[in-house]
């Protein structure tokens, strides 16, 4: 039996990955497809409201110590009868127009403003909110995209081994017809077949449900991930001291970003919860016109101006301890602030280290399988060449078939799991940017 066949089924393996993951003139990288989820994936769109509606709130705080300008204007009309005797009655219609302008502005509020401050510190919330959902953003779309390519290869390596099944079956009933090998050698060949054509089926349905989850992230029914190009060099992406990234985490991370401003705010409520017993002090101006046509005694016009500017004082004397028990109320919360804080950054920690050892030990798998690829490929054709002459059984090289095609679509795998770790390394450790995908697109076929 010749190993011309399988031989030639390695020579279109590369243009069964091919089909399989498209044409390249319809590839798209994984930046093109990200800049299309930016402005089509729900949730991020929903985030980015958020931080819009949470910004346009933040400025509504300013009001709380700036100017207060106000306009005030009347008109009155007045029909005036009296009636006397002897005398003669008195019927007389009058109006009074009225028009004044007030303004006031807040010299101490240490109330308010604590409250302006909390609406600064929010900013920076609603930013680390955004940070967190781009970083997530990021990820998914990674993963949906790995996981088409994951997919294709799957299926290219099915198709692939089922074509060499198919030499496998067709020579062993040519073997059995002239009487050079038995008929379990068929049977065993037609199992081996049917397997591996059930197994391509599960493998396109797999490829279609992949494909359906990219679109529904970037809004395009047609989207084509690139391959990544051969040969594949994963060693740029090994990660450096897990110190160091665990050191970035505490103080980059939006979670623990986030936790801070809260634990900032929570303070700050505490400052405006003892500014309860504080005095305040105002500026009031004001100004008012009136023009009167008439009035009860005269029917003479007459008309008034009258400005004043003073500056108010108020003092809290006593609230029904109201003031008191707010402080207790906001200490404690100030404390839980503090707490969950502290429980953000060992979780992130931890978070970040078992990333960084998945991304170690994602990165020794490649080097593994790689190894194991050429050493089973090695005992496939061993098993080929004992199949020829007599001291291997058809069995044993079905087997053989089934542990290359196995280790090539794991070592596959394993390649888009380095990359998946690199990108999940970073946002464990909140430092995921836009950026971070140039590296990853370096690596995809041009």
């Amino acid at each position: 039996m010749s190993s011309l066949p399988f031989r030639s089924t390695f020579r279109l393996l590369p243009l069964l990955l091919a089909l399989g993951a498209g044409a390249s003139a319809q590839a798209q990288s994984l930046a093109d497809l990200y800049a299309a989820a930016r402005g089509y994936d729900a949730a991020y769109q929903s985030a980015k409201a958020q931080y819009d509606a949470t910004l346009f709130k933040a400025d509504q705080a300013r009001a709380l110590v700036l100017p207060k300008v106000g306009l005030t204007s009347g008109y009155s009309g007045t029909n005036y009868e009296a009636k006397s005797i002897p005398v003669a009655a008195v019927d007389r219609s009058y109006t009074t127009q009225t028009i004044g302008i007030s303004a006031s502005h807040p010299l101490y509020h240490p109330a308010d403003d604590a409250s302006y401050q909390q609406s600064l510190r929010s900013n920076d919330q609603a930013t680390a909110a955004l940070k967190a959902a781009e970083q997530d953003l990021i990820v998914r779309l990674s993963q949906a995209y790995f996981d088409v390519l994951a997919s294709s290869d799957s299926l290219a390596f099915v198709k692939a081994q089922k074509a060499a099944v198919q030499e496998q079956l067709a020579s062993a009933k040519r073997n059995f017809e002239v009487g050079t090998a038995t008929i379990t050698d068929s049977r065993e060949a037609q199992a081996r077949f049917d397997l591996v054509t059930a197994q391509e089926i599960a493998a396109d349905n797999d490829l279609r449900v992949k494909n359906l989850a990219l679109a529904q992230l970037v809004g395009q029914r047609a989207a084509q991930p690139k391959r990544l190009a051969e040969p594949v060099a994963l060693e740029k992406f090994a990660a450096a001291d897990v110190d160091s990234w665990v050191s970035r985490s505490q103080t980059e991370h939006p979670a623990i970003q986030q936790l801070q401003v809260a634990l900032d705010v929570a303070q700050l409520e505490t400052r405006k919860a003892r500014a309860g017993n504080l005095p305040t002090l105002d500026l009031v101006a004001g100004y008012q016109a009136a023009t009167n046509n008439g009035s009860a005694t005269t029917g003479l016009n007459f008309g008034s101006n009258a400005s004043t500017i003073a500056v108010n004082f108020n003092l809290p004397l006593f609230a029904g301890f109201a003031i008191q028990n707010r402080v207790k109320e906001t200490v404690s919360l100030e404390e839980k602030a503090r707490a969950d804080l502290e429980s953000a950054m060992r979780t992130v920690a931890q978070g970040t280290r078992a990333a960084f050892y998945g991304m170690e030990s994602g990165l020794g798998q490649v080097k593994a399988y790689e190894a194991a690829e050429i050493s089973s490929q090695s005992a496939l054709d061993a098993n080929k060449l004992g199949y020829q002459v007599g001291v291997r059984i058809n069995i044993d090289v079905l087997n053989a078939q089934s542990q290359v095609y196995d280790t090539k679509a794991r070592l596959s795998k394993a390649r888009y799991d380095v990359l998946m770790g690199s990108l999940r390394l970073r946002q464990a450790s909140g430092t995921l940017a836009e950026a971070d995908l140039q590296p990853v697109n370096a690596l995809l076929a041009k």
